[in-house]
C-alpha cells in the first residue's frame, strides 16, 4: 500500500481535507453525504439583496482573525476539531482518519504553544503492519517535533499569521451565488478553485473537480453576532473520490482556553520514522 503525504487541516477537514485519506477495499475516499444542495432556492422574507447577502458571509469571518475560538471540520470518513488562542500563542488539533476497518487508520493529537508542537500519533488498520517504524510511531506518548523539519507543512506545522486551519475567509472571498434562506442562514455557490489554500480542502480534490469547482453549492449559518457558525460544501463526485459534504464548525468566540503542554515524562523526539511518514 502507498502511504500519501497527510495533508491538513480537512479534513484539512480537512479531511476530508487531509490529503492522506484513508482508503477502503476499493480505493476509493469514504462516502459521504450527496452533492444536492440542502437549502431551498427561495428568498428569505427580509429580501436580503444577494449583494448584502455575499458582504454578510465575508464579515462573518473576521472574527476568526482574532484567533480565540473552537472549530471542527469533517468530511470523507475523517474528523478533527480543536481551539485556536492566539493571545497565548497556541493551538490544539485532534484529528481522525479512517477506522479501524480501514487500510489505514490515523489519528493525531497536535498541540501548538510556540515555539514548541508536539504530537501523539496511533496508527492502525488492516495495513497499518506495512508501515515502516510502525513500532517506533505507535508510542503512546508525544513526540516534540524538529520545527525547521515541519516548517511549510500543513498537517503539522501550525502559522499564528493564519490562523484558522479552515480557510473559510478564504472560501467565503470565492463566493459566486449566494441568497439568504432564513435568519442566519444562507446558500449558494462557491468557486473552490481559487481556494487551493483554505485548509479544510484537498488541492488534488480540486484539481479532479475540473470545471464542476468553480460552482460548488454551499450552505452557511452566522450566529445573533452575524459571526461565521457553520458552512458546509457539498463536494461533487470528482476522480475517485465520492461525492461528499465538508462541514466546518465554529463555537466559543472569545472564550477559547489556551493549549496544554504535554507533561515532560509523557515527551519523546519524535524520530526518523515520523517525518518519513509525512514527506
Amino acid at each position: 500500500m502507498k502511504i500519501r503525504r497527510f495533508s491538513a487541516t480537512a479534513f484539512a477537514a480537512a479531511l476530508l481535507i487531509p490529503g492522506l485519506a484513508a482508503c477502503n477495499d476499493n480505493g476509493t475516499a469514504g462516502v459521504g453525504a450527496s452533492a444536492t444542495p440542502a437549502a431551498s432556492g427561495s428568498i428569505a422574507p427580509s429580501g436580503t439583496p444577494a449583494g448584502d447577502a455575499k458582504q454578510a458571509l465575508l464579515d462573518s469571518t473576521n472574527a476568526i482573525r482574532e484567533g480565540n475560538f473552537r472549530f471542527s471540520m469533517s468530511g470523507a470518513g475523517s474528523t478533527a476539531e480543536g481551539q485556536v488562542h492566539e493571545p497565548t500563542q497556541s493551538a490544539e488539533m485532534r484529528m481522525t482518519i479512517g477506522d479501524p476497518s480501514s487500510d489505514l487508520m490515523m489519528k493525531l493529537d497536535l498541540v501548538h504553544y510556540k515555539p514548541d508542537s508536539w504530537v501523539k500519533l496511533e496508527l492502525g488498520g488492516k495495513a497499518a503492519a506495512s508501515v515502516p517504524g510502525l513500532k517506533n510511531l505507535n508510542l503512546g506518548k508525544y513526540q516534540h517535533l524538529d520545527q525547521t523539519r515541519i516548517q511549510g507543512n500543513r498537517a503539522l506545522g501550525f502559522d499564528f499569521d493564519k490562523l484558522d486551519p479552515a480557510g473559510s475567509a478564504v472560501l467565503t472571498q470565492g463566493v459566486t451565488e449566494v441568497r439568504q434562506t432564513g435568519e442566519g442562514a444562507y446558500a449558494g455557490t462557491v468557486d473552490v478553485s481559487k481556494a487551493a489554500e483554505a485548509g479544510s480542502l484537498d488541492p488534488a480534490v480540486i484539481t479532479a473537480l475540473g470545471a464542476q469547482a468553480q460552482s460548488v453549492p454551499f450552505t452557511a449559518k452566522v450566529d445573533p453576532q452575524g459571526r461565521l457558525s457553520e458552512l458546509v460544501l457539498q463536494i461533487p463526485a470528482a476522480g475517485q473520490s465520492a461525492a461528499q459534504d465538508v462541514k466546518i464548525t465554529y463555537t466559543d468566540y472569545g472564550n477559547a482556553a489556551a493549549a496544554q503542554k504535554p507533561p515532560a515524562d509523557q515527551v519523546v523526539e519524535a524520530p526518523a520514522e515520523f517525518y518519513n511518514l509525512f514527506k
